[in-house]
């Protein structure tokens, strides 16, 4: 399941390409990010991911 939209990512590239295995490791990324976002809202007992825990 892809969790970046391309077209909004190649907006902000402003006139340079991207590969697409820069996108897989893009998406790879954000999906890392958000896994130890919820790992510190559980250790810290929330059920709510907040800013902070990225």
């Amino acid at each position: 399941m892809a969790l970046i939209v391309k077209s909004a990512v190649r907006a902000k590239l402003k006139g340079m390409r991207a590969s697409e295995d820069f996108f897989k490791a893009l998406d790879k990324a954000v999906a890392d990010l958000i896994a130890n976002a919820v790992k510190r809202a559980k250790a810290n007992g929330r059920k709510t991911v907040r800013g902070h825990d990225l």
